[in-house]
């Protein structure tokens, strides 16, 4: 009986945990500061991105339904990811998708000697760059995990570091109807949006990405409906810099 309430209270503690870090850690409030998480946009413009990948399964069949609503976005990459799937990484690059940095393993870089960091981005950005012909400009951190030393670090090399300021919180799985509405209750002119196209709650690779393929015509139906047009970053930094 005693371990049954142990285990009952241990999993209650769990659950609470995870349901806290999805409210307010996963935002990425925490560490937003000296990032690019949101930018100012008169024209209601916004970044659609993607993060995790590429995946054999799940990253064609969001650009099959991206190339349908004509929306081009970004794709935060993993070095490891691009290494192992270089067709699917060719073909973003090729249909007209921004290729991003995002680590070579999803390795969390917060605890990374400053050596460590130069590697892993650097490593990453060169595969990119030999499979895509892409060179990458900004870094998005797994989990969003970084301290201000290693901040100013990404900062020397180049990098802008870019978050996002509305999570679909497409990871757990949320239904596309589900997803849709939040982001439409609270999306802005600026935001940058966080999905992913590989990976799951707990791990970055596999997982289940259907409701996340099912969101894109939903969302596009309804962001353009309220007059919002999809961007890359790299578009919406542009602009931001120019108005």
């Amino acid at each position: 009986m005693n371990f049954l309430f142990l285990f009952t209270v241990s999993s209650a503690t769990i659950f609470l945990a995870a349901l806290c870090f999805c409210i307010f850690f996963d935002q990425a409030v925490l560490i937003r500061r000296e990032t690019i998480y949101r930018l100012p946009s008169a024209k209601k413009k916004i970044a659609l991105t993607f993060d995790d990948g590429p995946s054999p399964v799940w990253t064609p069949m969001i650009l099959d339904e991206l190339k349908k609503c004509g929306i081009q976005a970004t794709f935060f990459m993993t070095g490891y990811h691009v290494s192992l799937y270089p067709e699917v990484a060719q073909r973003v690059a090729r249909e007209g998708h921004e290729i991003e940095n995002h680590g070579y393993a999803h390795n969390v870089v917060l605890y990374y000697r400053m050596e460590e960091i130069e590697q892993e981005i650097r490593y990453t950005e060169h595969l990119i760059r030999q499979i895509t012909g892409q060179t990458t400009r900004y870094f998005r951190p797994p989990k969003a995990w970084l301290g201000p030393r290693t901040k100013r670090k990404i900062k020397e090399m180049g990098y802008d570091v870019v978050l996002w300021s509305l999570n679909s919180k497409d990871w757990v799985t949320f239904d596309a109807r589900h997803i849709t509405r939040f982001i439409m209750r609270r999306v802005k002119s600026g935001d940058i949006l966080l999905f992913h196209d590989s990976g799951g709650v707990f791990k970055s690779e596999g997982g289940d990405r259907a409701q996340t393929v099912a969101t894109i015509p939903l969302l596009a139906k309804e962001m353009r409906n309220q007059g919002f047009e999809f961007v890359t970053i790299n578009q919406l930094i542009e602009e931001a810099l120019h108005a």
